[in-house]
């Protein structure tokens, strides 16, 4: 019964989503989206956001915290000063339904004082794993915007120190041309 019941789960989950192709997004600009922080605020993306430039570290897969936490770890040691917000981005009806179980998890995995970085995004999951195509799941989605919304860097390959210093040199960039 239980097989049965796990399968029945397995096949509902995977009829709720597409896959996309991963794709280059640089130079594109971002879609209106909205999403809700873990303290149950309404955030529009990017018409919120106030700095010359904002990092979004986008996630569909649970796995994808690993790379998440190793890319804000990687910022926090390297003291680089940028506006940075987690996006745990799910597409399809199943997870909308279970979404309140979804963010009580995350809330209780997550120190309150980090709450209003995390934007979970729901509604538009769907549209932002179009936009960057969802292979490879466990890779967060790294994208640096300015404040018009345009994406001046792009990267879904999985933490890595030339990542890191290439995203760097892209906000050293950012801060020159002002």
């Amino acid at each position: 019964m239980r097989l049965i019941i796990l399968l029945f789960f397995i096949s509902l989950v995977s009829a709720c989503s597409t896959n996309y192709p991963n794709q280059d997004i640089t130079g594109q600009n971002f879609p209106s989206i909205s999403g809700q922080t873990l303290e149950k605020n309404t955030v529009n993306i990017p018409e919120d956001f106030n700095d010359d430039v904002t990092l979004l570290l986008v996630g569909y897969a649970q796995n994808a915290q690993f790379d998440i936490d190793r890319w804000l770890i990687g910022l926090d040691m390297t003291n680089t000063n940028v506006a940075a917000y987690e996006l745990p981005t799910i597409q399809g009806m199943f997870p909308k339904m279970f979404s309140t179980v979804i963010n009580n998890g995350m809330r209780a995995g997550i120190p309150k004082p980090l709450w209003k970085g995390v934007i979970t995004v729901y509604e538009d999951g769907e549209t932002v794993q179009a936009l960057t195509g969802n292979e490879r799941p466990n890779s967060a989605r790294v994208i640096l915007l300015d404040n018009k919304g345009d994406i001046l860097y792009f990267y879904d390959g999985g933490f890595s120190v030339d990542a890191l210093n290439n995203l760097r040199s892209h906000l050293v960039d950012k801060a020159i041309s002002h």
